[in-house]
């Protein structure tokens, strides 16, 4: 979390915990109480896949894909839509639009999370904001599955839904507003709150 101007700052994980459960930004952020999840090795590993992933030779894909330059590696931050981060790769393809491409340490089952799709907007936003440039779709590549690339086509109704949800975690952070929670119960079995929360 940063701020910018008057206004926090988030991350693309932090609307990550908000989807699994809008709870987790107030213990998280409000009441400052940690996770510990840093010892996960799906955690762990994935940050040694981004850190080694420049090593791969996947630019054959981004051929196919027509691209005709790329960013690794950027920080980005948007004061427009109030968040932050650091986009693996930014494609500038030959229609003039440009695209984030993002490194997941996961197997491609036949279908995209929409954790994944939310993330992949949130980085074309950043993009559009600090490139100034039309961004219409994103990329996955998973790692697990012999660097499968999939596309994501961005649709408005997500793009809006996306800043929705970004407002609706700045509510709860400045205003300290204790949100409902999942809809889904079954993820309370597990989760590191599930002593403290109000059912």
């Amino acid at each position: 979390m940063e701020t910018a101007g008057n206004r926090i700052s988030i991350t693309p994980s932090l609307v990550l915990e908000y989807l699994f459960c809008p709870r987790f930004i107030y213990f998280m952020e409000v009441l400052k109480i940690p996770q510990h999840e840093d010892k996960r090795f799906k955690v762990l590993k994935g940050r040694i896949v981004h850190k080694s992933k420049a090593a791969q030779n996947i630019e054959y894909k981004r051929k196919k894909l027509g691209v005709i330059d790329k960013k690794t590696e950027q920080e980005l931050a948007s004061l427009t839509y109030h968040i932050h981060g650091v986009v693996d790769e930014i494609l500038f393809l030959n229609d003039h639009t440009a695209a984030p491409l993002d490194y997941k340490f996961a197997r491609y089952k036949g279908k995209i999370f929409k954790t994944y799709k939310t993330q992949s907007i949130l980085y074309g936003l950043l993009i559009k904001d600090n490139y100034n440039i039309d961004v219409r779709k994103g990329y996955i590549v998973y790692t697990r599955s012999d660097h499968h690339l999939e596309e994501i086509p961005f649709y408005e109704k997500d793009i809006k839904h996306t800043i929705g949800v970004i407002n609706d975690i700045l509510k709860i952070m400045e205003l300290n507003y204790f949100p409902k929670s999942t809809g889904s119960k079954r993820r309370c079995i597990d989760c590191c709150y599930n002593t403290i929360c109000v059912k």
